[in-house]
């Protein structure tokens, strides 16, 4: 198997199935050894999760692979918010057509829906203001669009990286480095303003050489929409003391509209400690390194057979939400519960698409799921 320059593994190889755990290698071998090749149902599950629910994210990567394969497949659509122990994708066929495909298909899911999970739970805590992912510079660079789709679908205003899939709105101005090339806070904000173009806000970084409050006035004097403040853990001060300074000058000196932005290193903690009186935040590692969806596949049924491992639940699922809000799992072979959605709906028959979905499509789903929910409500 060829590996790039940068270490990254080629489409090709994860098509292939060569990108693989090795116990997937040898169980493909030996079952074909034995002439053994089930019927079988998977399902996908995470026995718990890093907050009280997960969203689906990383379903269009696990359908693009399996794609033109004789499996069927049914998922919860993108966006959609789920809970511990609830299978959010079911793969039916013979297992030999996916075996050494279960690597790549967690990796899509797990890494994907830990995104998504993390920038729904930190828009939802910063409510009316503004969340950007600003976290390029903290993943590999080979899935800063994975990581930004991610991130859109669960509800980022905009997203920093410029490899971002098409129609994510993009957002940045400028790093340290343009003001200490520039030589003065000043310079750096002039420069800007003359080159960078019309419908990119005036927003300047205003921390670099000297007290953030003099920056900022400094910086609402030439004009400046808002002022981003990036240093929430290195002054190592009272951040809450330095921005109710800035916002008082600013106000003071008659400049109320000029907004003020939080980024570098921030957290859920300062999103509920200084949504107050910030702006906007932009968030880096919350987001781009947020802690994966410890999924799972299981086998649940065998030839027709419904069967388990110790810990599972055997049998083909389905997750059924009621016009009351209550999730219920059931057996797929229950009566469908009475004014009750299934969750989980088919997304590949026989190797042929369903209705794709589109990323503002799956966007817009988890804004209505996060509506429904109780602590949403309040």
């Amino acid at each position: 198997m060829m590996i790039s320059r940068f270490g990254i593994v080629s489409d090709a190889a994860i098509a292939s199935g060569e990108c693989t755990d090795v116990y997937f290698v040898h169980t493909d071998e030996t079952l074909r050894g034995e002439g053994c090749n089930p019927d079988v149902a998977v399902e996908i599950t995470a026995s718990s999760l890093p907050d009280e629910w997960g969203v689906v994210c990383g379903t269009e990567d696990v359908l693009s692979l399996l794609d033109g394969l004789p499996l069927d497949i049914s998922a919860m659509p993108e966006g959609t918010i789920f809970y511990p122990g609830e299978p959010v994708l079911r793969i039916s066929g013979k297992y030999l057509d996916f075996c050494r495909y279960e690597t790549s298909i967690l990796g899509f899911l797990c890494h994907a829906s830990g995104v998504a999970s993390a920038a729904a739970r930190l828009t939802c805590i910063a409510g009316d203001k503004p969340l950007y992912s600003f976290g390029s510079r903290r993943q590999h660079p080979a899935i800063a669009g994975m990581i930004e789709r991610a991130a859109w679908i669960g509800g980022v205003a905009g997203v920093s990286n410029t490899c971002a899939p098409a129609g994510i709105p993009l957002a940045g101005t400028m790093p340290h480095a343009l003001i200490m090339s520039l030589g003065s806070a000043g310079a750096g904000w002039a420069a800007f303003n003359r080159h960078a173009p019309p419908n990119v806000p005036r927003i300047y970084l205003c921390d670099t050489f000297c007290d953030e409050k003099r920056e900022a006035l400094a910086a609402a004097q030439a004009g400046a929409e808002a002022v981003r403040l990036d240093t929430p853990r290195s002054r190592r001060g009272d951040m809450r003391a330095i921005l109710e300074e800035v916002r008082w000058e600013l106000d003071l000196h008659g400049f109320p509209h000029v907004k003020i932005f939080l980024s570098g290193g921030v957290t859920e903690s300062d999103i509920i400690a200084y949504g107050d009186i910030v702006d906007a935040f932009g968030v880096g590692g919350a987001i781009a390194n947020a802690p994966v969806i410890d999924f799972s596949m299981d086998i649940v049924e065998r030839n027709g057979e419904p069967v388990s491992k110790r810990g599972k639940k055997g049998g083909v699922k389905q997750v059924y939400l009621t016009e009351g809000g209550k999730r219920l799992l059931l057996p797929v072979t229950s009566e469908h519960p009475s004014g009750g959605t299934a969750l989980i709906v088919p997304a590949l028959e026989n190797g042929t698409r369903v209705a794709p979905d589109t990323i503002s499509e799956a966007r817009a789903r988890l804004q209505y799921f996060l509506r429904s929910l109780p602590a949403m409500n309040k």
